[in-house]
């Protein structure tokens, strides 16, 4: 997990991205538990798609993958 630290937030460079939610305070009501959740707003679908595949980001999660756990969606939201 050190290492998909290291690497994951660099791989946001050149992405347009706001981070809403960071490991803060969390209630699970339905469904499995969850250790943490982080949020982050791009400003597309398309954009949050570019950023998920891009190789810097798909270097980092391979560690991820191998240090715990996760559910990763991209979700598109209204305003």
């Amino acid at each position: 997990m050190k290492t998909y630290g290291e690497k994951s937030g660099p791989s946001l460079a050149g992405h347009s991205v706001t981070p809403l939610a960071v490991y803060g305070r969390f209630r699970v009501m339905d469904g499995s538990p969850i250790e943490g959740a982080v949020i982050l707003a791009f400003p597309t679908f398309e954009e949050a798609e570019a950023w998920y595949d891009s190789p810097a980001y798909q270097d980092a999660v391979q560690h991820r993958f191998r240090g715990a756990k996760y559910q990763t969606f991209i979700v598109q939201g209204t305003r």
